[in-house]
């Protein structure tokens, strides 16, 4: 079998060696599968991290049970932990989170404030999201939850860059009207310390409305990065290959290989 071959597709001319076209496609086949490998490593993350969020959620802790010293924002336990509380909520004391946005339509944040059976603490409870585009004087659509009630939640670390935006509040006016979760301006208002995050209902909770909240993100930037790049490698090395070995160059500029250039005159 000659190592050399000429193949000739119309115009196309590729000198084909089968020696160096060999370590060409065994070359590009193993940074294929780097980049394969760092996708099944992604997947392999995400697969992981909603087991371990399943795992949390089933196993969610009493929020009584904190220790007080966990409670501040440099605890990197304390975002999106599952929490379970158990008592009834203050369905007259809700309030509403203004300019809250959900698939493009404006709303309301609904938080209504739980006091927890064991020791009558206060913990603001986020249930979701619901429309302010309502006809004139239609009160929003809160759907309250009466009676004891025992719900599944994820405590809230607000970044710390986070905005506050400071509201004039009718506190005479039920459901309050906020433009931020104040959390001093509402203790006041209820006249009880309050737990010092909010909790975000988990899915098909009592009480819970449209969770308008983005997912935890898991970071396979990385992964996909480098998978991208081994792709690239990939398709660069299949590039040169043929662009090397064949007239496709000179195709694309549209010259003809086979007409020699003129000959200057004044050479």
């Amino acid at each position: 079998m000659a190592v050399k071959s000429d193949i000739r597709l119309g115009k196309l001319e590729i000198r084909w060696n089968w020696l160096i076209a060999a370590c060409v496609v065994v070359t590009a086949l193993g940074l294929g599968r780097l980049g394969v490998w760092q996708l099944d490593r992604a997947a392999e993350k995400v697969a992981a991290q909603q087991e371990l969020i399943l795992e949390l959620e089933a196993n969610a802790t009493p929020i009584e049970e904190i220790p007080e010293g966990h409670l501040h924002r440099a605890n990197p336990e304390l975002p999106n932990r599952h929490v379970s509380l158990a008592g009834e909520y203050l369905n007259d004391r809700t309030i509403l989170v203004l300019a809250e946005f959900f698939d493009g339509q404006i709303g309301y944040g609904v938080v209504t404030p739980f006091r927890l059976r064991s020791n009558d603490q206060l913990v603001l409870v986020h249930r979701g999201w619901t429309s302010g585009i309502l006809p004139p004087n239609t009160p929003p659509i809160l759907r309250p939850f009466d009676g004891p009630v025992e719900i599944k939640a994820q405590i809230h670390v607000p970044p710390r860059d986070a905005q506050v935006i400071a509201s004039e509040v009718d506190a005479s006016e039920w459901p309050l009207r906020i433009r931020s979760l104040e959390f001093d301006v509402i203790s006041e208002i209820l006249g009880e310390p309050l737990f010092p995050f909010e909790v975000r209902l988990t899915a098909e909770q009592p009480g819970v409305l449209v969770r308008h909240w983005p997912a935890v993100a898991i970071d396979i930037n990385q992964h996909l990065f480098y998978a991208l790049q081994w792709f690239l490698f990939a398709t660069i090395v299949l590039a040169v290959a043929v662009f090397a070995s064949s007239n496709l160059w000179h195709l694309l500029k549209g010259v003809d290989p086979s007409i020699p250039d003129k000959i200057d005159p004044n050479a």
